[in-house]
């Protein structure tokens, strides 16, 4: 599936870190960024929770959650978040539902060798849960300025 700007939010529903049942309608009236990252504790997606991490008072200040996605298991999302001190919440997706929702797993290249896996994306959902933004070339260690210049 193939999701736009302006086409509205898949209705989501998963469980965070702590089998906590995490649903688009939680954010009904805010902002979310809500980013897809292939593994706990690599580099780069260590890099983007960090940079998300250390703004996240500012993105609460703009009126923006932030969710993280991963196939990861909530025990290993309980160890990321606890070794980065991650304030947010994020949701354990094994089965790929919600990625497959949002069109973040697909066919990648490495070293010129072609396999299926998580496409590093992140979704701004606006307070409607429209679609305000999609990135698919995401900076990880300078994700938040990417996403404020593009909400500016």
């Amino acid at each position: 599936m193939k999701l736009n700007i302006g086409d509205k939010s898949p209705d989501f529903k998963g469980v965070d870190e702590n089998g906590n049942s995490i649903a688009l309608s939680d954010f009904k009236g805010k902002n979310l960024i809500l980013y897809f990252y292939p593994k706990d504790s690599t580099p780069g997606c260590t890099n983007e929770a960090c940079d998300l991490r250390d703004n996240y008072n500012m993105w609460l200040e703009k009126g923006y959650a932030v969710v993280g996605v991963s196939p990861d298991s909530e025990q290993s999302h309980q160890k990321f978040i606890a070794k980065h001190e991650l304030p947010f919440p994020l949701i354990s997706d094994p089965d790929k539902i919600i990625i497959k929702q949002f069109g973040a797993w697909g066919l990648k290249k490495l070293y010129g060798r072609e396999y299926e896996g998580l496409l590093r994306m992140t979704f701004v959902i606006g307070t409607d849960g429209t679609i305000t933004n999609i990135f698919t070339k995401v900076k990880t260690k300078d994700h938040t300025n990417q996403i404020l210049e593009s909400i500016k």
